[in-house]
């Protein structure tokens, strides 16, 4: 079994790659990584070391697993070798995960039209389709070409939360700018445009404590069909279990 996590070159989320990465490896998937450059990427360091986060560290930066995680990928040969997007083959795959980022070098991810394409791929194969944080923008824009709307048209989904990336913009933007503002519009918003009804956006409980391996009714995640969403760093454990089981089912 074979799974493709497509990420930036740079700025990615490490824990919203390295955990699923991890669970996936461990239970004996073979994991495959593509980049907009087809080069190694690299994760957001501010989210590995917390500068600038002061007193927010705990809350915002990765914990200590994740840290770990992506210490431990970042020597796996297929994490070194990635392809390009335009490389991509979907029907080489038995699923895609889309984790997310914020600070600006993923905007080449979340605006590659090859990327769009596979992402459309995935969805017509009916192949597992795990989307979190700004995955889901990566996801929202790919258009299906025989109606022209938004792959996620007529599906559920969440993403990460406007009241979150506004929270975290506000608490930072005196050190940082706008570090949190990938665009203007925040995630929800922008998804919830391309959805059939705003009621297909599903915010969820309050996104308050971090789940983990062994707490993972503390993430939220939402199912519809072969697509799997989340919102946050704090969601991966959860998310990145269920997209597990999608995968074995």
């Amino acid at each position: 079994m074979e799974v493709l996590i497509a990420t930036s070159t740079t700025d990615f989320d490490p824990t919203e790659v390295a955990v699923p990465w991890k669970l996936l490896k461990e239970a004996g998937v073979d994991v495959r990584f593509a980049t907009d450059t087809g080069l190694a990427g690299y994760a957001d360091q501010r989210m590995l070391d917390g500068n600038k986060f002061y007193f927010l560290k705990p809350v915002l930066m990765a914990d200590k697993s994740a840290r770990d995680a992506y210490r431990e990928m970042r020597h796996e040969p297929a994490f070194k070798s990635p392809i390009s997007y335009d490389e991509i083959r979907v029907e080489d795959y038995n699923g895609l995960l889309l984790p997310g980022g914020h600070s600006k070098g993923i905007i080449p991810y979340l605006e590659s039209a090859e990327l769009q394409s596979a992402i459309v791929g995935f969805f017509a194969l009916n192949r597992p389709v795990g989307a979190i944080c700004h995955g889901v923008v990566a996801a929202c824009r790919a258009i299906d070409p025989t109606t022209g709307k938004s792959v996620l048209f007529g599906r559920k989904t969440t993403a990460l939360l406007k009241r979150q990336e506004r929270l975290a913009y506000k608490l930072t933007r005196h050190n940082l700018g706008k570090y949190y503002l990938t665009y203007p519009v925040t995630v929800e918003e922008e998804v919830t445009a391309t959805l059939q009804s705003p009621a297909d956006f599903i915010r969820g409980p309050s996104p308050i404590l971090r789940d983990s391996p062994n707490k993972l009714s503390r993430g939220f995640t939402v199912r519809d069909g072969n697509y799997l969403s989340a919102r946050w760093p704090g969601d991966v454990y959860r998310f990145a279990t269920e997209f597990l089981q999608m995968l074995r089912a």
